[in-house]
């Protein structure tokens, strides 16, 4: 028995780690992709508003491309249920500018909110200067990558010319720079007073092209996009209002980065299947390693009347410990590496590919505990099937045995 002892402990220290190597892999690929999942999602809710409310008719008649906030607003906070769920509201506009330097020239897009907007996300990721002046109709922020194309830094003053029916030009001045590593954001939008456009456009302090609306809760969108368009149309009924309103939400308006976000949840369970897969067929190579190492004691056990539900239940059990072992030895690992990158951001990424500049973790616990135990039934399971070879092991053919 000491002799295969000592024939069958490295191999069956390959296996555990073998086992380990794969719940690694499973965790780290869990708390990866909730990460990316966690920040993505974040930033667009962060960076565009979670219900958009404009006219329904924009683009068949310039004369109704336009809504008049306090319709919206007024309509909200005469709901209490909506209201309750609203965090705030803003109206904005959106219009189409070019940006002229010495040197060079960019097309983008001025948007202008008004004093209720929540400049909270931006303040956060401000790399020079500071946030706008609400009261001032020239100052605004802008995007680090649009200021390095142009050669501009906080403070600067650059000309802008305002397309519109008539060509404006203004003169604005930066106050900040902001940096989110979102290019659908950072590279076509610069931040500024809503007063600037209706100023341009010759409308009043109450109207934009949309109004912007933030939840307290983000999985409160999609119920609470729909009541508010019921609210909205019911309106414009019983009050014979001229404005056809139209709702959108963040999910709508962003379908191809929450599309992308669930093809990285399908390539999670692949690589979950994968790893079930090699780590199943690990135990099952130490579980015959483990048999053969004890044939006479499994012949033994039988000669002294021992059932083979009993030695097969013996050999299950020993090989479990393996996977115990290797359970605690994963998680140390894996939970270890995935703090370590939390806190030290120790793999960078490219930020104009993946929309941030590090790795990023989301240890979520119930995630883990369902990960773990699906390991101890799943791992169960597949040993009940090879242990059957101990059935076909005999008294009498183990005494031969060496």
């Amino acid at each position: 028995m000491a002799s295969g002892d000592r024939a069958g402990s490295p191999s069956l220290t390959v296996a555990v780690v073998g086992v380990v190597l794969a719940i690694v892999v499973m965790i780290l690929s869990i708390v990866i992709v909730l990460g990316f999942k966690n920040e993505i999602t974040s930033k667009i809710y962060c960076l565009d508003a979670h219900i958009k409310v404009s006219n329904a008719v924009v683009g068949l008649d310039e004369n109704y491309d336009t809504v008049r906030g306090s319709e919206v607003m007024e309509a909200v906070d005469g709901d209490e249920d909506l209201k309750g769920r609203v965090s705030s509201m803003s109206l904005t506009a959106d219009q189409p500018t070019i940006l002229k330097t010495d040197d060079d020239f960019l097309g983008i897009t001025y948007r202008g909110v008004d004093n209720r907007y929540d400049w909270s996300y931006l303040s956060q990721h401000l790399v020079a200067g500071e946030l706008p002046d609400t009261t001032s109709l020239g100052d605004v922020l802008l995007s680090q990558s649009v200021a390095q194309r142009l050669r501009l830094k906080a403070g600067d003053r650059v000309m802008a010319y305002f397309v519109n029916d008539k060509v404006k030009a203004r003169r604005l001045t930066i106050t900040g720079i902001f940096s989110t590593d979102f290019d659908s954001f950072d590279d076509v939008l610069m931040m500024g007073n809503l007063s600037q456009i209706q100023h341009i456009n010759g409308w009043d302090g109450d109207t934009g092209h949309f109004v912007a609306v933030n939840l307290r809760r983000a999985d409160d969108i999609d119920d609470t996009s729909y009541s508010l368009y019921t609210l909205l149309a019911g309106n414009s009924v019983d009050k014979d209002s001229q404005t056809m309103f139209n709702v959108s939400n963040t999910h709508y308006n962003n379908q191809a980065f929450f599309a992308w976000l669930a093809m990285l949840d399908m390539n999670v369970v692949v690589i979950l299947v994968l790893m079930m897969i090699v780590a199943g067929f690990t135990l099952i190579a130490a579980m015959l390693m483990i048999v053969l190492d004890r044939v006479r004691t499994i012949g033994l056990l039988k000669a002294l009347g021992a059932t083979n539900g009993s030695v097969r239940s013996i050999f299950v059990y020993m090989t479990q410990r393996l996977i115990l072992r290797a359970l605690i030895l994963g998680n140390v690992i894996g939970i270890g590496l995935a703090l370590i990158q939390k806190y030290f951001h120790v793999v960078k990424l490219d930020a104009a590919t993946y929309y941030m500049p590090y790795v990023p973790i989301e240890l979520h616990v119930g995630a883990l505990v369902a990960l773990n135990v699906a390991i101890v039934v799943i791992s169960y399971l597949t040993l009940l099937g090879p242990s059957h070879i101990i059935s076909t092991i005999s008294p009498t053919s183990t005494m031969r045995f060496e």
